[in-house]
């Protein structure tokens, strides 16, 4: 069996290699450029560029065409394929990737709706990879994804709204409101519908950073432990703030510190700072 994601997955080149993974770039426009994130603009060039413009980035999903033409390659090896997305809540990469399937009857495709992005997505990925390589069935593998949603979360803040309120993910209103007010929303993925919901808001940076680990402790209980991976734009100051108040309420496994994928990166901006974190015990015997 043959794993696909998209590059929401957070995942870089070199970990898909080495996960035997395929992922099917999103793309972003930016100054009349158009990039395929992850494969020709790396995050770091990325957030300079975003810098040093006063143009917003756009992003596009893949097209069905781009999913069929990879569904293709992979059965001519393995027709098993298990494809798993970025939220549908917030992205149609998994109806295109339905779409490219139907193009391709030779692949028999399977698909997982992740209902979330980035580091809980990502390892979604890795542990379809570790399980196929440990010769676990497609349904067994589904069935541990489906136990891995509702224990993993992902959420972030961000000094500047513009980039939500650009990409459409808040509405201009409740965004303008927002920015006049100087709030600091906290957001992330809800488990329902998959899409971005505001967990809290606060007044300051630092009090925005610090309600993230108070948030974490609604929904795991306080001085557990817990997978982390931090994340960031280009804010390293608030990844390490961040670390430090994660660190006094839980036992952290911390991953290496993530910059967020510039197909992410292009509705948040380089001020967006934030964490996966995770159950260990839903990733037992898989990492």
């Amino acid at each position: 069996m043959q794993i696909v994601t998209d590059s929401a997955a957070d995942l870089t080149p070199a970990m898909l290699q080495e996960l035997q993974v395929h992922a099917v770039p999103l793309s972003i426009h930016l100054d009349g450029k158009n990039y395929q994130s992850g494969i020709d603009l790396q995050p770091a060039e990325f957030y300079h560029l975003l810098e040093n413009t006063e143009s917003f980035p756009t992003t596009s999903q893949p097209a069905a065409g781009d999913f069929a033409a990879l569904y293709r390659q992979l059965a001519q090896t393995d027709p098993d394929i298990l494809s798993i997305h970025i939220s549908s809540g917030l992205s149609g990469t998994l109806n295109t990737a339905r779409a490219g399937a139907e193009m391709v009857p030779e692949a028999h495709v399977t698909f997982f709706d992740s209902m979330t992005l980035s580091s809980p997505l990502g390892w979604m990925v890795q542990a379809a990879a570790h399980a196929v390589q440990l010769n676990w069935s497609k349904e067994r593998i589904i069935a541990q994804l489906e136990q891995m949603q509702p224990r993993t979360q992902g959420l972030f803040t961000l000094k500047t709204l513009k980039y939500l309120i650009h990409g459409g993910r808040i509405s201009h209103m409740k965004g303008l409101v927002a920015s006049m007010l100087n709030i600091k929303p906290i957001i992330g993925p809800e488990k329902i519908k998959g899409m971005y919901e505001s967990f809290a808001q606060e007044i300051t940076w630092k009090r925005a950073l610090n309600r993230i680990p108070e948030i974490v402790a609604q929904m795991f209980p306080e001085g557990q432990a817990l997978r982390v991976q931090l994340l960031h734009g280009d804010d390293m100051e608030g990844v390490e703030f961040l670390r430090e108040a994660i660190n006094k309420k839980f036992k952290c496994q911390f991953d290496p510190v993530n910059v967020v994928a510039p197909v992410l990166g292009a509705h948040t901006g380089p001020t967006v700072v934030g964490m996966g974190v995770g159950d260990p015990a839903v990733f037992s015997g898989l990492f």
